[in-house]
């Protein structure tokens, strides 16, 4: 269990149980004394309320209105956010766009700043634009979790990502690309890459993408990448 998912089965334990110890939330979540200690020290910095009495029938408590203050979103995560509501406004669907602005502007403020630097270079890699109306979406499925994670690396850090793909006929290959953007054609989304075997840049449909991993001592340059005339960087969409 990662660090982020124990500190949630913590603050789940003490929010259903009222009063527990040290020994049970170990057991509970699989991890010593030192690591629950350290992890409740974490919580209480993060702005839980965590009462602590000792002796016998003691234990820890959480205050019941204690609530998170500072946020542990990741950048694929408030990038997801940022791309949903992008992705909803590309079409027209978006009716409380300025209260979602709003939110996600309050989101970001609450990030470190070393966050906010890498969020906005990831969303300066982001274009959106209109899927033809003649597209084929009838095998159009979901897309691989893994994917957003292993693009804040390529990204980036300017690596190679290697995938396995099927195109439009079913047929199966393994791809060593430079990532150079991503493309919302909604509902479609796409990874654009320079191919260098191919010598060209190509467009790879993210649910068609699979196993995809980072090439950590392979590095890349950025290219100016050719769009349509009706494709738009994600930050004139929000203009």
């Amino acid at each position: 269990m990662n660090i982020r998912l124990r500190h949630d089965a913590i603050v789940r334990s003490l929010r259903r149980n009222g009063t527990t110890t040290i020994d049970q939330l170990a057991e509970e979540v699989g991890a010593s004394r030192r690591t629950i200690l350290r992890d409740i020290s974490t919580l209480r910095d993060e702005g839980f309320v965590v009462h602590s009495d000792v002796g016998r029938g003691g234990g820890l408590q959480l205050d019941p209105q204690s609530v998170q203050t500072k946020a542990r979103l990741t950048v694929p995560e408030v990038f997801a956010l940022l791309i949903s509501v992008a992705a909803m406004r590309a079409e027209g669907n978006l009716p409380f766009s300025d209260l979602a602005d709003a939110g996600l502007a309050k989101i970001e403020k609450s990030l470190p700043s070393d966050k906010v630097r890498d969020l906005r270079a990831f969303l300066d890699c982001l274009h959106v634009g209109s899927l033809s109306s003649h597209q084929d979406l009838s095998d159009v499925t979901r897309i691989d979790a893994d994917l957003l994670p292993v693009f804040e690396t390529t990204f980036l850090n300017h690596q190679y990502i290697r995938f396995d793909y099927r195109d439009a006929k079913n047929r199966k290959s393994q791809r060593q690309v430079e990532p150079q953007a991503m493309l919302i054609l909604p509902p479609l989304w796409y990874l654009v890459a320079w191919d260098p075997t191919r010598k060209d840049f190509r467009h790879f449909r993210m649910d068609r993408i699979s196993n995809p991993t980072a090439i950590v001592d392979q590095n890349f340059r950025r290219r100016h990448v050719p769009f349509e005339d009706d494709v738009c960087p994600y930050s004139e969409l929000v203009r």
